[in-house]
């Protein structure tokens, strides 16, 4: 019995030991695997998401309006982020704001200077020869995507699927979602009506999905949401949280869009999470004008102007930039303008590019990521009528702190000979534009207007040279 007894228990260490240097062996391997694929991620270019939202206004943020609204995703991105006080739309309406976020130029230069796609599309279109951030990325091997909205050309050669994005799940035009709830998205060529969802929530999804099918290869993914665009709409359950508050119904709705948006793009950032993406992944948060007055007015921060207007109001925007263990979170007053953000991100990404135009922005990061100091800007303009341009109607310049505004009249095609005086604003001790001091400084305004005079005629002049 104690020879058998003996027998037994070699076997049973020698199975222990067996077991444990399998173990070791299969743990090692996990471990060189997950080494090597942190060594892939380190060594891959950074993924970039940037999402735009339509018509929100910067004093929708929550840590900004004292909990008006319920951002909390945008609040913590924002504490993760650097966050440009000073961030402007290149201007006061979607389209040409838009034409300027992907090309790098200001807006008339690519052609895109009207609205209504249907009744001008050749003003509402970024002329073919333009190449744009997507066809930057696509061009350095990323896999590109847009999901949202596109509204910078009608028509086949200026559909997103000709202008560098590989993947485009949105609409073309407006007309395209009557409701949030029953709308025509197209999918890569195929039209999909949908009307069992929200809008806002499909988007996020879909762009959910562009990362899932892209996550082992560097991506671009350009997240153009409509809300909180008219026609503006809900879920009540939402809606009715704020009418609880006391708000009226337009701005309740307006707000219960807001925080659908924010609780999609929780859950965007957290799939970059489970992902293991979130420290290779740019992510900017930004909007493409201020509120729209054709909606119940709402809480601003007191800025002058909306939508359609060259005022603080109508061409100030929420801007945020966040990039895990290389951008250090902070806030800083630096001005920026949409046509930064292509110069920007084509450094950031070591991207090789190069356009048959020279660039209006310039980046605003140094090359170890820090704020940059230096100043390509010394102004910065801004002007946006109906139609083709009239440049005595609302158009700015900024330099050095004040401001010249040829003041806005109307959102329809302006009339001739309606043309009101300049007026001019020191934005560093009226942000809001309350006091025009013209006629104490008429040596600035002749200096400022000499400048946008000479800035109108050069854009004009390429915007009619550059055929399409």
């Amino acid at each position: 019995m104690l020879f058998k007894e003996q027998n037994r228990n070699p076997i049973k260490m020698n199975k222990n030991i067996l077991l444990f240097l399998f173990f070791i062996i299969f743990t090692m391997g996990q471990f060189n695997s997950q080494n090597k694929y942190q060594s892939h991620k380190k060594n891959q270019k950074p993924n970039v998401i940037l999402i735009m939202v339509d018509d929100m206004g910067i004093g929708d943020l929550s840590f900004l309006n004292n909990g008006l609204t319920h951002t909390p995703s945008l609040n913590t991105l924002k504490n993760e982020s650097v966050f440009f006080t000073n961030a402007y739309s290149s201007s006061a309406v979607c389209a040409p704001a838009r034409a300027a976020l992907l090309t790098g130029m200001y807006p008339h230069r690519t052609g895109v200077v009207s609205l209504n796609s249907e009744k001008f599309p050749k003003l509402t279109r970024i002329k073919k020869q333009i190449p744009t951030l997507a066809n930057a990325f696509k061009q350095n091997g990323y896999k590109t995507g847009l999901i949202g909205k596109w509204h910078t050309g009608v028509r086949e050669d200026y559909h997103p699927l000709k202008r560098g994005f590989d993947t485009f799940e949105g609409f073309v035009q407006a007309k395209q979602i009557p409701t949030y709830f029953d709308y025509t998205l197209e999918s890569n060529g195929s039209q999909v009506h949908q009307s069992n969802t929200y809008l806002t929530r499909d988007l996020s999804e879909r762009a959910i999905n562009f990362i899932q099918k892209n996550k082992d290869h560097p991506f671009f993914l350009h997240l153009a949401h409509y809300a909180p665009h008219r026609p503006i709409g809900a879920p009540e359950a939402y809606v009715e949280k704020y009418k609880q508050k006391g708000f009226d119904t337009e701005t309740a709705t307006v707000y219960a869009m807001i925080e659908i948006i924010d609780e999609t793009i929780g859950n965007l950032l957290l799939e970059l999470k489970k992902l293991n993406l979130d420290e290779n992944t740019i992510v900017i948060f930004t909007s493409d004008n201020g509120p729209d007055p054709m909606v119940q007015k709402r809480f601003n921060l007191n800025l002058k102007g909306s939508k359609y207007t060259v005022y603080e109001g109508g061409i100030q925007v929420p801007f945020m930039m966040k990039w895990k263990n290389q951008l250090a979170p902070s806030e800083t007053d630096k001005i920026i303008t949409f046509i930064d953000v292509l110069p920007t991100l084509v450094k950031m990404c070591d991207l090789k590019f190069s356009s048959p135009f020279t660039l209006d922005g310039t980046s605003f990061l140094n090359s170890n990521n820090s704020i940059s100091s230096t100043k390509k800007h010394q102004e910065f303009y801004w002007q946006w009528n109906r139609y083709l341009p009239d440049y005595n109607f609302n158009a700015a310049i900024q330099k050095d702190g004040w401001k010249l505004v040829r003041p806005f009249t109307t959102k329809e095609i302006p009339k001739a000979n309606t043309a009101l005086p300049a007026v001019l604003y020191h934005l560093k001790t009226d942000p809001k534009e309350q006091f025009d001091v013209a006629e104490k400084y008429p040596k600035k305004v002749k200096k400022l207007t000499k400048l946008l005079d000479r800035w109108t005629q050069k854009i004009e002049k390429d915007r009619i040279n550059l055929k399409d």
